[in-house]
């Protein structure tokens, strides 16, 4: 493995004529979060998939736990909808044979507001409240390496901090946590990130060493750039529009710029332009 703790090395999936993931390595780390980011088809569920064991890679290898503990969160409710909360919780305890949880539950249910809903189906859960379910099923067996695929898509803002608790919980308690999202501002919370495009890696290491590695600098207009070169290496992004400059690239649009400390959103924008438009400035 050339990646530390759980992860993949050099993995490759093709599905047919689609290379889903080309040469993908990744770690995670016990006690810390990993997170992938990127856009839909981006590859994350397949590597996850293949990191929890659901999915074989085509080329490349996985290091992972023994699979009594991993706790994986699928892309659906990865609960039964027609069994209640409690008998969801009951009968992952007997599958997994882990021993008496009630504290522990009772904890995770009061806390995501979930105690009340006990007896309520799965099926006639809210969004929020199955994805709840599904990140505590899955953290039943104490897990060494915890894998969930966009446990925050969709959520509203409240479910979705109960979600993060119960994801900073279990790496606070030594789980190699391990998620995908499409949201950078999740991705931007965690210990390392991996962002993948078409299969196919951006960028990898902590938020700050992404950010720091990008390459020119990046200005906020009000106006997209009239150039044509310029408006390639524009983006919007809260009411304005944000452009990249490469290192030695002349301005060719006059008028306002003012320059942007960059965040990881606007890492990932200018990684993928890169990739787009072929420059290689480093």
């Amino acid at each position: 493995m050339n990646q530390p703790g759980w992860g993949a090395s050099q993995v490759s999936v093709r599905f047919g004529a689609r290379q889903a993931l080309d040469r993908v390595s990744l770690g995670a780390l016990p006690g810390q979060v990993t997170v992938v980011v990127g856009a839909d088809g981006a590859g994350k569920t397949t590597l996850l998939r293949c990191v929890a064991g659901a999915l074989a890679p085509g080329a490349g290898s996985v290091r992972r736990p023994d699979a009594r503990r991993i706790g994986y969160l699928p892309p659906g409710p990865g609960v039964y909808e027609d069994l209640s909360v409690a008998e969801n919780l009951r009968f992952r305890s007997a599958a997994y044979s882990v021993p008496d949880t009630g504290a522990r539950l009772s904890e995770y249910l009061g806390r995501t507001g979930l105690a009340a809903a006990r007896d309520r189906l799965a099926g006639q859960l809210s969004g929020g409240m199955l994805r709840k379910l599904g990140v505590i099923v899955a953290l039943l067996p104490e897990p060494d390496l915890l894998v969930l695929d966009e446990p925050t898509t969709g959520v509203d803002p409240v479910s979705r901090a109960d979600l993060w608790w119960l994801i900073a919980r279990a790496a606070a308690n030594g789980a190699a946590v391990l998620m995908s999202t499409t949201y950078t501002e999740e991705a931007a919370r965690a210990a390392r990130v991996l962002v993948l495009d078409s299969g196919r890696t951006l960028a990898e290491g902590t938020p700050a060493e992404i950010v720091a590695a990008i390459p020119g600098t990046i200005t906020v207009r009000s106006e997209r750039p009239t150039a044509e070169d310029e408006r390639r290496r524009s983006w919007r992004r809260a009411g304005a529009w944000r452009v990249w400059q490469p290192p030695g690239a002349p301005v060719l649009t006059r008028g306002r710029r003012e320059p942007v400390t960059p965040d990881l959103q606007d890492a990932v924008c200018v990684a993928a332009l890169r990739r787009e438009l072929g420059v290689s400035h480093a």
